[in-house]
């Protein structure tokens, strides 16, 4: 293959288009590296572009001439194991890209149109139908779920096969079906698929979660035996079945950029994130705990590689009504210069800020856009590697997948709750919040009038596949949670409580951690 149609071929893989002058661009600079026929020079100049947040997918000569200057200017570094800009990239939840399941052709279809905020109200229908549609594709390939074609030893009646609702007038005995808990008259909760509803007689879990339940038909009634959430799949399943696929945002790569991604990974053991939610920036109190942090870090023989900062970043509502923004804006600049005071972790070292359901933005609906410019143009002035994100946001550190999100989840949960849950295998409302939004491959399976969503971006808050990491800002206590290879964590009220995460993303290694 000739060197030209191997940058075509990388550059369209990670779905860049390249335009004439930037091919030939690049081509210069990969004649300079002639010994290189894995083509290293190439993936790492893509690894330093995704970190450039460009506007177009087109790329064009004047974008990939900084990143040619700046890697030529520090060619050697790329070969030490050390953090650099390549190894992390962040996504914001408005340019995750949306995939539709097509039950008919069996596969995924990527949304390729622009995606208006206010959509119409058949977009309303389509966020539960792909909800639906992702979790009963998921189910299908569940070995319980999964009818044998060929088994002498089982009959008809021994399978858990998924029955469509409307199908249950004409048949007898224990089905199985998978349904979306709807409040389609007050009061009175429905058990819904595309085809059908029929009356539950008790509620399960929060209105609008989907749930498998197992009963049968008594006078037009399904009477539940058992229920609960769709199996969760293991990710490597998932992504071998599914494999192209762009769901994180990050880019697709071939298995051998996989690997070196891997492996430099392996040699990045020692890189730590700070994970911080909560920080008043209006509070003397929480400013000084917060430069003791940093003073600590600073200190480190090796210090972090990011710092991620949740909000709320002020101690009340930030709105139209408080009146605050001159203040906030001051409060933030601020930080900045607490952060310039610590050379090292200025230098090495990158600050995420996602925003908390308080702060300052249009509205409290998911997902949030990132904190306004007005508000951070200070910090920005002093700190100029920090990133100003969504909420949620994605980061990709090397081959981890993590999400961020910062909502005071459980409460509301629990509070949503249409019967108490149940404490046969825990009774740690943490783990049935995790077990929750894993199962339901989604971040906020709250009703829309307990906590509004966009419609036409649902899909940003989707778990699928499942991230290595998830990382939930939280009011309520720190807390960690382990389990089938995900790891879920709650870094807890930094201003209430003093408590935050040193989490190393390799090893995937929680410290909690407080003053």
């Amino acid at each position: 293959m000739s060197l030209r149609k191997k940058i075509q071929k990388k550059f369209k893989t990670r779905s860049y288009d390249l335009k004439i002058d930037a091919l030939n661009s690049i081509l210069a600079f990969a004649e300079q590296f002639p010994g290189d026929d894995d083509g290293e020079a190439i993936d790492l100049l893509l690894d330093h572009l995704q970190m450039q947040n460009l506007n177009s997918s087109v790329v064009d000569a004047e974008s990939v001439q900084g990143v040619i200057n700046l890697l030529l200017g520090a060619n050697d570094a790329a070969e030490e194991p050390t953090f650099n800009a390549s190894s992390l990239a962040v996504i914001d939840a408005f340019l995750v890209p949306k995939y539709r399941y097509d039950s008919v052709r069996k596969q995924f279809i990527e949304h390729t149109s622009s995606l208006p905020v206010h959509g119409e109200a058949s977009a309303k229908t389509e966020v539960y139908r792909e909800r639906f549609n992702l979790l009963l594709q998921r189910v299908s390939r569940d070995e319980l779920f999964t009818r044998p074609a060929f088994d002498p030893e089982k009959s008809q009646f021994d399978n858990c096969e998924i029955s469509p609702i409307q199908s249950l007038v004409f048949q007898m005995g224990r089905k199985w079906v998978m349904g979306v808990i709807s409040q389609l008259e007050d009061g009175h909760f429905y058990l819904e698929d595309l085809s059908a509803s029929y009356k539950i007689t008790t509620g399960f879990f929060t209105e609008n979660t989907i749930i498998l339940a197992e009963g049968e038909m008594q006078n037009g009634i399904f009477k539940v035996i058992n229920c609960g959430f769709p199996p969760l799949e293991d990710r490597k399943k998932t992504l071998k079945t599914h494999s192209g696929y762009d769901f994180f945002g990050s880019g697709t790569l071939t298995k051998e950029e996989k690997n070196r991604l891997k492996e430099l990974e392996r040699q990045a053991e020692n890189e730590t994130f700070v994970i911080l939610s909560d920080i008043w920036l209006d509070d003397e109190e929480v400013l000084g705990k917060l430069e003791k942090v940093l003073d600590g870090f600073e200190s480190l023989e090796i210090v972090p590689s990011l710092f991620v900062f949740m909000g709320n970043f002020c101690s009340r509502p930030c709105n139209l009504s408080s009146g605050s923004y001159s203040s906030l804006r001051k409060q933030f600049g601020k930080l900045g210069r607490m952060i310039g005071n610590h050379p090292r972790l200025k230098e090495s070292s990158r600050f995420l800020f996602i925003p908390g359901p308080d702060d300052a933005g249009p509205s409290t609906v998911l997902p949030r856009c990132g904190l306004p410019n007005y508000l951070t143009e200070e910090l920005r002035d002093v700190i100029p590697n920090a990133i100003f994100s969504s909420n949620p946001c994605r980061v990709k550190f090397y081959s981890q997948e993590i999400v961020f999100f910062r909502k005071d989840l459980l409460y509301q949960m629990r509070r949503s709750c249409l019967i108490p849950p149940s404490t046969e295998e825990t009774d740690d409302p943490f783990e049935h919040l995790v077990y929750t939004i894993t199962h339901q491959s989604h971040l906020c399976p709250l009703p829309l009038m307990v906590q509004p969503i966009i419609w036409n971006y649902d899909h940003s808050l989707r778990l699928y596949p499942t991230p290595h990491t998830i990382v939930l800002g939280d009011m309520s206590e720190q807390k960690v949670s382990k389990d089938r290879g995900i790891t879920c964590f709650n870094p807890g009220s930094f201003s209430t409580d003093s408590t935050f995460v040193a989490y190393r993303p390799s090893t995937q290694e929680v410290g909690l951690s407080a003053l």
